[in-house]
């Protein structure tokens, strides 16, 4: 009998063998390398998860005309573009919208068969792929960070199914060039998906969406479950071409992919509140320069702010190597840098996410052994 399909080792289980080394520490492991908030939503948008009376009925797959006139004004305010609602729907978060979309595009277009994404990504657009039955191909990054279009071969441009960008970027935190993107796109007759769950989380520059450089072949995806501390309620949206996004209203329909009433009722309300996000913002900065200076002071690496997202990214000579000593000497687990490609097998991602206390107590292990 032919071997089939079998799915790789999930790559956070693969940090379980470290975990006997932290948690041996007072006070137990601190854990940073899933990118999970800690930090309590906004008291309004708990109370609408009780409220809506929606939950008897089955909610519309492409999002209440509420939650779509929230994602539309949301957009409106935050990048000043005014995109129709009718081009917005709703995912049940942004992750299962990166993995599935592939193979409802490759539906579409059966004589394209290639996912391009960021060399050094999150591991969804190309295990998105792979569940599709397509190609994946990993795209160069400038030395910015971006993604280096140049060097796409013209076969895999021919071939090509979509394109994914993330910015900020998860793990670096770069930022791309979604105006020069969104142009290559278009020439090159390549659907652009910009994954923008990290956008609120911008520090280089203002925030940006692709959708600012036109909507024709191009769709941005949010999400509920950084800016709003939600991701629990998996609750996204994607927004963009006209004809993409129709479709995909479309097929998703077929597949019940249904965010549940209360939960779109919560991000109703957690949309129109920018002053949480504000909030939120200000923590993760103070946490970021907190463990990026008391990293390098015990590591003696250089680990630079990023420019968006709330993750540092590092060359630590070796990821694994660095993985390990910090769980035996701090208490904490931290996520290689090959679980995000190849071309990140030296570094390290060092995701902020735990409280200001759990993070005092990782410096304190470290800084006073």
């Amino acid at each position: 009998m032919t071997q089939g399909f079998v799915p790789p080792p999930y790559p956070y289980d693969r940090l379980d063998k470290f975990k006997p080394l932290a948690e041996k520490h007072e006070g137990g492991l601190v854990d940073l390398s899933i990118g999970t908030p800690c930090d309590a939503p906004s008291p309004a948008v708990v109370a609408a998860l009780s409220s809506s009376n929606s939950e008897r009925g089955y909610p519309t797959s492409i999002g209440s005309d509420a939650l779509r006139n929230a994602a539309q004004a949301w957009m409106q305010r935050k990048f000043d573009i005014s995109v129709p609602t009718s081009q917005i729907a709703a995912c049940i978060g942004s992750k299962e919208f990166v993995a599935t979309t592939p193979q409802y595009l490759k539906l579409r277009s059966p004589d394209r068969d290639t996912v391009l994404f960021p060399a050094v990504s999150y591991p969804t657009y190309e295990m998105g792929a792979i569940l599709a039955g397509c190609r994946p191909v990993a795209v160069p990054m400038t030395s910015t960070g971006g993604l280096d279009t140049s060097k796409i071969s013209p076969s895999d441009v021919a071939r090509a199914l979509m394109i994914w960008s993330n910015s900020p970027n998860n793990p670096t935190g770069d930022l791309d060039d979604l105006k020069a993107l969104a142009s290559w796109g278009r020439k090159n007759s390549v659907p652009v998906f910009s994954d923008e769950c990290y956008v609120e989380f911008t520090w280089a520059r203002t925030p940006e969406s692709i959708l600012q450089h036109g909507l024709d072949g191009v769709v941005a995806l949010h999400s509920l479950s950084k800016r709003s501390n939600l991701a629990g309620l998996r609750v996204g949206f994607y927004a963009g071409d006209k004809e993409i996004v129709n479709y995909l209203k479309e097929v998703r329909k077929h597949v019940g992919m249904l965010v549940p009433g209360p939960a779109q009722a919560a991000a109703v309300v957690a949309l129109g509140d920018d002053k949480h996000v504000a909030i939120q913002r200000d923590v993760y900065r103070r946490r970021l320069e907190l463990l990026a200076n008391d990293l390098q002071k015990w590591s003696g690496f250089n680990i630079e702010l990023p420019s968006g997202g709330f993750y540092l990214w590092f060359d630590a000579k070796d990821g694994w190597d660095f993985a390990e000593q910090l769980a035996n000497d701090g208490g904490a687990l931290v996520s290689p840098g090959d679980f995000y490609g190849a071309g990140g097998a030296n570094n390290v991602r060092v995701a902020v996410v735990q409280p200001d206390h759990k993070i005092a107590l990782v410096a304190s292990r470290l800084l006073h052994r």
